[in-house]
């Protein structure tokens, strides 16, 4: 497989997980009806796969082991962020929470800029712009600039941050390292989880019975293996082939997704002005693989 065709691989892959993770929010809500609540639905969607996929990580223990810590601290700050992301889906409007962690390419692209020399291009500005214009459209940036930012709010926001730290880092260790990454993400993620439900948070809830537990197993399992799982596979092997930047954007179909799945089943607003923020947000998510496809063609041709 030549790099070309990892990329555009690692790109379809990305932009599909954005997509499935766009009705993330419909089941982590759902423990709210089966009496697994606040940060205990967080934890619960963290443990759970790492339960499933224990056999694999004991498989590969010493190929972890020799990641070294390189590979601990990008997976533990993926595990960070992405907890914080899902911790923002309980706490706050899902598409505030999406788009404020949707905030990650700006972040990814600076960095990247800084750590690895990689450059800005005309086309990636472009998208960023778009993408900026989107999302204040949808939260209703004012003139004054000032926004109400409750604790799911700052929990979106910095799990973008945090993403992007992850995201350089992981790139930083090169192809190869994509599952193992995943695995410590799924650890590591689990034990955060499990030290943010000890904070002092409004509405974090209490600990879930057992009986509230196994319940919703019938249904949680399934959407682990479909939903989760493979998704995060996907997203942590990408982010060692294409750049942080770029990740973030091609992720961002899952604004679109879960918008309008918000819309339909949260009854959450969605007017002209959520619809044009949307339009803007995945056209800057669709302008460079796109391009990159086009210039592909155009090479082979």
């Amino acid at each position: 497989m030549t790099t070309t065709r990892a990329e555009t691989i690692a790109m379809a892959a990305i932009a599909i997980s954005g997509v499935l993770w766009g009705v993330f929010w419909i089941p982590l809500r759902a423990l709210e009806t089966s009496h697994v609540t606040g940060v205990w639905a967080v934890a619960y969607f963290q443990v759970l796969p790492t339960l499933l996929l224990a056999p694999i990580i004991l498989f590969r223990i010493k190929s972890i082991l020799n990641g070294g810590t390189s590979l601990l601290i990008g997976g533990a700050l993926a595990g960070m962020s992405l907890v914080l992301y899902a911790g923002a889906l309980i706490f706050t409007d899902v598409v505030r929470a999406l788009l404020l962690f949707y905030l990650t390419p700006l972040w990814s692209t600076l960095l990247a800029r800084v750590t690895q020399g990689e450059p800005i291009t005309k086309l990636r500005l472009v998208t960023i712009v778009l993408a900026l214009f989107g999302l204040g459209l949808i939260i209703r940036l004012e003139q004054d600039f000032q926004i109400d930012m409750n604790v799911g709010d700052w929990m979106g926001l910095a799990s973008g941050v945090i993403w992007a730290f992850a995201a350089v880092r992981i790139k930083s260790n090169g192809p190869g390292t994509g599952i193992d990454f995943t695995l410590v993400y799924f650890v590591l993620g689990s034990a955060f989880a499990l030290a943010l439900t000890m904070l002092p948070l409004d509405g974090a809830g209490t600990l879930p019975s057992l009986d509230a537990i196994v319940s919703v197993l019938y249904w949680m399992v399934p959407i682990a293996i479909v939903l989760i799982i493979p998704p995060a596979f996907a997203l942590m092997w990408g982010a060692t082939v294409i750049s942080p930047g770029l990740i973030g954007i091609l992720f961002m179909t899952e604004v679109s997704v879960g918008a309008i799945t918000a819309a339909i089943w949260a009854g959450e607003p969605f007017g002209v002005r959520e619809a044009l923020g949307v339009l803007a947000i995945t056209t800057a998510g669709a302008l460079e693989p796109v391009y990159s496809l086009l210039r592909s063609r155009k090479s082979a041709a």
